[in-house]
């Protein structure tokens, strides 16, 4: 857990993708998540988490529908949202908090 925290303290916003390898909306959002990672190149991070291998930091956040999407900036959750997201949408939500 404490790795966690060092990848939310950050001055840029971080997407988190909170997934698993056998959901197919997860597969689905791969694609997605790697447009807006090159959108928004190094004005914000986008990170995937497998929850089968985080189990305990999943259970933590209360991860239940998956894929849940959640951005951080300074440590602190700023938007958060279970289900597939459009890469536009994505892009325009983290580069408020750019």
């Amino acid at each position: 857990m404490s790795k966690f925290g060092e990848l939310i303290e950050t001055h840029v916003p971080v997407l988190l993708d909170f997934y698993a390898e056998w959901d197919q909306a997860c597969k689905d959002m791969h694609p997605v998540l790697r447009d807006v990672a090159a959108a928004l190149g190094d004005k914000a991070r986008v990170i995937k988490i497998d929850i089968d291998k985080n189990s305990e930091l999943a259970e933590a956040l209360r991860v239940k529908g998956l894929p849940t999407l959640m951005i951080y900036k300074n440590g602190e959750m700023k938007w958060r949202q279970s289900g597939e997201q459009d890469a536009n949408t994505l892009i325009g939500l983290v580069q408020e908090y750019v």
